[in-house]
């Protein structure tokens, strides 16, 4: 099951991923993935009478083109020599990790709310987050922080974890393109609806096990940094991960809330429209400027367990 998959790989891939994060100097996979999403989506719209069935056969034909031609670079790279195989499985499964990107982009929200007030907060948030930001107080920008980190936790780092344990590079990358997909198309706005509904419930069965997974893995990271919260990331992950309207962004999002002792989640504004959504961590307060450094930290220690554990699964099988 995990094929060429070396444990050492994903220990190396995650060290890459937290020591230089996403260089912008180096060419990323998924920019390449967002080219071939914009390119084939004319194509398949043209070619095809129902909208849905056009999007469908859109979504599979990225995603098996997407495992097979990383597939055909593993299987290469292994075929010159095996330690270049190892070292492009390093990079192409590093490149599936967003684990510091994450962090930093955080932390900039952070850095911003604090030295220069919260129209600077407002404007770096804006820039992780589809809400409207200009109309978020100090707390709304927190929380929009937060909320990215715990739900980016499971697409960034978890997930494609996940899939490299099931099938190597190849299928972490397939996932890849299908988190992609459900970012550039999977909107219910007039033109995604059809066309792009496929690609958003392929992205929500993808992403329902990681997204569970992620409650006692949070839980585990939380009770390391602080016994007690532990439990309570614990309880508030499995009493309120289905009250958010995704069936997978509440799990984590309910565990941060329970691990950090603050309440997310609430309506906010989306393309001038107010979209009522429950809270989440329904007996905290709201989070403060600190709450978002204490966040990456969960985030990046929930990124060590995750990755241990998945290496005494490589070392095992």
């Amino acid at each position: 099951m995990l094929a060429d998959l070396n444990w050492y790989v994903i220990p190396l891939a995650l060290a890459l991923d937290l020591l230089i994060g996403d260089p912008r100097s180096l060419p990323h996979p998924i920019v390449f993935m967002g080219k071939a999403i914009e390119r084939s989506e004319t194509f398949f719209r043209r070619h095809g009478k129902n909208v849905f069935v056009s999007g469908l056969i859109f979504a599979l034909f990225l995603i098996a083109a997407t495992g097979v031609l990383a597939l055909a670079c593993v299987w290469l790279a292994l075929f010159i020599h095996p330690v270049l195989g190892d070292v492009v499985q390093v990079v192409l499964l590093f490149f599936c990790f967003s684990t510091k990107s994450l962090a930093t982009a955080a932390t900039e929200v952070g850095d911003a709310l604090a030295t220069h007030g919260l129209g600077a907060g407002q404007q770096a948030v804006s820039m992780i987050v589809g809400r409207e930001t200009h109309r978020l107080d100090e707390a709304g920008v927190v929380k929009a922080s937060v909320e990215t980190v715990a739900e980016n936790f499971v697409d960034g780092f978890l997930s494609p974890l996940f899939f490299a344990l099931i099938g190597g590079v190849p299928m972490a990358l397939a996932y890849k393109m299908v988190n992609t997909m459900d970012s550039m198309v999977g909107y219910r706005n007039e033109r995604y609806i059809l066309f792009g509904r496929a690609a958003a419930r392929i992205d929500d069965v993808a992403n329902y096990i990681p997204a569970r997974l992620s409650v006692p893995v949070i839980a585990l990271a939380a009770a390391m940094l602080s016994g007690k919260r532990g439990w309570a990331a614990l309880k508030t992950g499995l009493a309120e991960g289905r009250r958010h309207k995704s069936p997978n962004a509440g799990y984590p999002e309910a565990a941060f809330a329970g691990a950090l002792g603050v309440r997310l989640g609430g309506p906010n504004f989306y393309h001038g429209t107010l979209v009522e959504k429950p809270f989440i961590g329904i007996g905290y307060t709201d989070p403060n400027q600190e709450t978002i450094p204490r966040a990456c930290e969960l985030m990046v220690l929930a990124s060590l367990v995750s990755m241990v554990v998945a290496t005494l699964v490589g070392v095992i099988a």
